[in-house]
């Protein structure tokens, strides 16, 4: 894990073309800004691992309907 020390109206790159800026520091909470080209997905970590796991819920569901599926006669 790379640990960076920013300030506000700091940012950092991440590639070539993902900026994240330092927008408000107060108390225990930091405002981030995110560039990111529309190719690439942003989310929060618990979006994402909410996406995940409906991903994953969604596979395994089609996969009980391709096993269904095996078992009728055509």
């Amino acid at each position: 894990m790379l640990v960076l020390t920013r300030k506000e109206d700091e940012s950092i790159m991440i590639g070539d073309n993902i900026e994240v800026k330092v927008l408000d520091l107060k108390e225990s909470q930091v405002k981030l800004g995110i560039v990111a080209p529309k190719s690439v997905a942003v989310h929060r970590r618990e979006v994402y691992l909410a996406i995940q796991a409906e991903n994953a819920q969604a596979a395994s569901a089609a996969q009980e309907i391709d096993g269904i599926s095996n078992l009728i006669p055509r």
